[in-house]
This record gives structure tokens, sequence and C-alpha cells, in this order.
């Protein structure tokens, strides 16, 4: 098995990659599609994913199945169909609609740090994911969500906090994601085995 690398993404087979960028130890799962993305440090998918015009922060889990940025067919035409915008496949004297695609790579889906995206979830174009939030297997978020909250259902809506407010808001000034890789080696025994409000007291200023 592969080791994942500081310098090279870890990109398992059949995968389509297309103007793709990945930060450290990112691993993209057997057969992902990745097109207008950019993964950060730690960050990976499982098999099948499918991730568009997005940006996904640092240590992100995304499960099997996920489609984060699914794009969208033009609703308000006399047509749905990809004809309008893929012309080119169609007929050999017309281009592709470049303002169209233009427009759709501009609707970024941003997913937080240390966030967990279920299987089979969707995240639609525009959301925002905040840092510590999960998506649970099967749901559509069509909204933002806040930073440590479940949500879950189609439409997603909020279940619970992973943590108090309180705790959320420390978490995110500690901002652990950003530290060195040294230094996340040298707190692994703590994360393993400190609840969140213990590894706070032990590692805040």
């Amino acid at each position: 098995m592969p080791k994942l690398s500081a310098d090279l993404p870890l990109i398992h087979d059949n995968c389509i990659l297309h103007d793709a960028t990945f930060g450290r130890y990112v691993e993209i799962g057997q057969g992902s599609r990745i097109i207008s993305a950019h993964f950060d440090d730690y960050s990976y998918c499982d098999r099948m994913a499918e991730v568009a015009n997005a940006k996904i922060g640092k240590f992100s889990n995304i499960a099997a199945f996920s489609r984060i940025g699914a794009t969208d067919h033009p609703m308000e035409n006399a047509s749905l169909h990809h004809f309008l915008y893929r012309s080119d496949d169609y007929f050999e004297d017309v281009e592709p609609d470049a303002e169209f695609f233009a427009h759709r790579q501009s609707r970024v889906a941003t997913i937080g740090h240390d966030t967990w995206i279920g299987h089979s979830a969707m995240v639609k174009p525009e959301v925002t994911l905040g840092h510590g939030s999960v998506v649970a297997s099967g749901a559509v978020v069509t909204k933002d969500v806040p930073p440590y909250m479940v949500v879950a259902g189609v439409p997603a809506t909020p279940l619970r906090r992973r943590f108090s407010e309180g705790v959320a808001d420390r978490l995110m000034d500690l901002a652990w994601w950003d530290w060195d890789h040294a230094r996340l080696r040298g707190a692994l025994t703590d994360f393993r085995a400190l609840k969140a409000e213990a590894f706070l007291e032990k590692y805040e200023a």
C-alpha cells in the first residue's frame, strides 16, 4: 500500500482530475472525479467521490460516493439539457458556452477544516461548511452549516452541536489544523486520549 506524502498526493486508480490542486498528505480515492477544486493539507476523499468547483479545507474527511459542488442545469431556459452549453458535442459549427461554464465555476462550495461528509452526502454550490461540522450520510446540504454543527436530512437541517459554542470557539482559536507536522506528531497521544475540553486546557496558550 503506498504511503501518504508531503510532496505528492496519493491518487488511486481510475481518477479523473482537471484543474485540481493539492496540499500535503492528501489522498484521492479510487474512481473519484476532481474538477476545479483544491484539497488543502491532510484532507482526503474515499472512492467514487465527485468534487467540483470547491475549496476543501485541512483535515477534511469525505466519504465514498459523496458529491461536493454538484453542478446545476439552466432551469430558466427552454431546455435543461447540456446541448445548450456542451454544444460542440452535438454540432460541428459551434463552440461550447464559455459564459455558462465560467458562471458554473464561480459558484464555489467551501468546506472548512476538520469536517466530515458522510457516505453519499451532497453539498450544493456556494454552500459553506463551517470548521468541525458533520454532514450525515445521504444528506443534501443546500444552506451554510455553522462550525461544529451536525446536520442530516433532505434538505439538511441541524441535529445538534458537536460541542458547546464556547468550546467550538476555543477550538477555532486554537486552530490546531495549522500546526506543523512535527507538532501534530508530538500531540498525537493527546489527540487520541483527551476529550476536546481537556485537550484545550492542555494546549491553549
